[in-house]
């Protein structure tokens, strides 16, 4: 075989009894990303090495490559692996680098509720006082819900899941729509305490942040009849996106208020005649000791750090929930729940 000046011999390895030779052009060689000298690694696991026209092996990276990592700083992984773009320390013209997709920019709040995932877009499309601006969905999503929305009179917008990714983020499980609407409207505290008179609790949440505990709260809520939910306006997830999504259409079920000041809604709840009961883990008394007559409200403190000293201070009583010695806290989303249910079955007796 004659050696062309732009291509180096390569010893190669039998097959079928035939010496196999690879030729490469030096400049098809993607030095810094070999993972052993240029040429050392061959098909099936097999070993070679450059080679002069005499057959001897010799050493064909540049020296200021030598004693460098094997390492392709473009694709960001190791060489040898099963994705595209370089191999084996040779360009091979494969697909480019993975990189994976950037979160969406934050978006200012412009008033607008978005919901994404089935079960939240499907009862925002059943709730008659929820206000629809706008609908996004592929075809296979919107046919899912077809019924639904024709009856809102909409008229989806085709969109690609790819599309929905850029808007939600890649990591969202939107299911392929997204329906922009206006807030619900909110009850006042009158309303509520008046409604907790002949229902069940109220649950007022103390700066519960995390939207898959407020949303699994509102989930139970609605499970367990509660009356209503109030939280702060600031230190408590928007009313849209993951809560909704968590709260799997519990968020058109629940009367939600928020306010700006809990302790001074706390303070008008029991002007109305509301009890109001802080569950703390390091109370004496139990919440299955309640009577649960007449209105009252449940309040919950934050993942962690529990209600706030002023909080506490606004409560008629604190309570716990009782639990094994093994294990004395729960899961705020998970207290929520026991206490509600617990709310109910004294109620029904």
């Amino acid at each position: 075989m004659r050696q062309h000046p732009n291509e180096i011999a390569l010893r190669g390895f039998e097959r079928q009894g035939k010496r196999v030779l690879i030729p490469a052009r030096a400049a098809d060689v993607n030095w810094k990303s070999a993972p052993f000298p240029v040429g050392e690694r061959g098909a099936a696991g097999a070993r070679f090495a450059p080679s002069d026209a005499a057959g001897d092996a010799v050493d064909t990276m540049p020296d200021e490559h030598k004693g460098k990592p094997r390492f392709n700083p473009k694709s960001g992984f190791k060489v040898g692996g099963d994705r595209g773009g370089y191999r084996g320390g040779f360009k091979t013209g494969g697909g480019r680098p993975h990189r994976p997709q950037r979160a969406p920019e934050p978006v200012e709040d412009d008033g607008i509720v978005r919901l994404f995932g089935v079960h939240p877009v499907e009862a925002a499309l059943r709730n008659p006082d929820r206000v629809l601006l706008r609908l996004k969905a592929t075809d296979n999503a919107a046919n899912r819900l077809a019924e639904a929305i024709a009856a809102r009179g909409l008229t989806h917008e085709p969109v690609t899941p790819r599309d929905l990714d850029r808007l939600l983020g890649p990591d969202t499980v939107h299911q392929g729509m997204l329906l922009e609407t206006e807030p619900l409207p909110e009850p006042d505290l009158e309303d509520l305490a008046e409604a907790a008179a002949t229902g069940g609790p109220l649950i007022l949440l103390d700066q519960v942040t995390d939207p898959h505990n407020a949303g699994a709260i509102l989930r139970s809520a609605a499970a367990f009849g509660a009356s209503g939910v109030i939280t702060t306006r600031r230190h408590s997830p928007p009313l849209n996106g993951t809560l909704a999504k968590s709260a799997s259409g519990a968020l058109e079920l629940v009367k939600i208020a928020q306010v700006q000041n809990l302790a001074r809604a706390m303070s008008d709840l029991r002007d109305a005649g509301v009890t109001i009961l802080g569950l703390d883990g390091t109370a004496t008394a139990a919440i299955e000791d309640e009577p649960f007559t007449g209105p009252v409200a449940i309040v919950l403190g934050a993942e962690g750090k529990g209600l706030r000293q002023l909080t506490a201070e606004g409560c008629d009583r604190l309570v716990k929930i009782a639990t094994a010695d093994d294990l004395r806290s729960l899961n705020v989303s998970n207290a929520a729940a026991v206490a509600l249910h617990t709310a109910l079955i004294k109620r029904r007796r």
